[in-house]
């Protein structure tokens, strides 16, 4: 089933490594930033571009709709006028939360290293 939804992607899924199912799944320049982001709590979409910085809003929509389509994400409108849009990480997007914690803590101590650009 999982398989049947990305079959968008260039690949074929089935037949490939769960490493480039991940790969596959977290490609785009956005979307560890805003797995980052969501990992701590729901936020609203114009939250999310303010924290992302230079990132367009038709970018930003593409990369939580392929996140949302993945099952990374949710996307919950609350019945209000204007109707509130919040995005928060589902369980599975949750169990991502060691990886970027990791990869956060790498790139800090990359970044202490000599020569770093």
């Amino acid at each position: 089933m999982l398989g049947e939804k990305l079959m968008s992607k260039a690949i074929d899924l089935e037949s490939e490594c769960p490493m480039n199912l991940t790969i596959n799944i977290l490609s785009g320049k956005w979307k560890l930033a805003i797995l980052w982001h969501l990992s701590k709590g729901a936020t609203r979409f114009n939250e999310l571009q303010r924290l992302l910085g230079n990132i367009t809003q038709k970018t930003l929509t593409m990369q939580l709709k392929e996140l949302e389509r993945d099952g990374i994400i949710y996307r919950e409108v609350y019945p209000e006028s204007p109707p509130r849009v919040e995005y928060g990480l589902t369980s599975i997007g949750e169990s991502m939360q060691p990886i970027l914690s990791a990869m956060c803590e790498w790139g800090k101590d990359y970044k202490k290293r000599d020569g770093y650009l």
